[in-house]
């Protein structure tokens, strides 16, 4: 669990991937779609989703060509309940 906290933590510590975050809670969306939102190339948009997945954060499903994006709501509850035990 730690380690997954930690890379949770890693990938949630750069002010791109926050955005990518943001943009992803109001709906799914494709790679060209994210990127319309950032002044970067589309590798470095490919690094930081790469990086979200690799954490579990997001994921995607293949429609024809695109990759659509998601939030994975799951590992953020977790993320929640493993912060919230320090309040206790």
């Amino acid at each position: 669990m730690i380690m997954t906290l930690n890379i949770t933590f890693q990938a949630l510590a750069d002010p791109s991937r926050r955005k990518i975050l943001e943009i992803l809670k109001k709906k799914d969306m494709s790679v060209s779609e994210i990127l319309k939102h950032f002044d970067i190339t589309m590798p470095s948009l490919s690094h930081h989703l790469n990086i979200l997945k690799q954490a579990g954060l997001v994921t995607f499903q293949r429609k024809g060509q695109e990759l659509i994006y998601s939030l994975n709501l799951s590992v953020f509850e977790q993320t929640a309940k493993t912060l919230i035990k320090f309040f206790k």
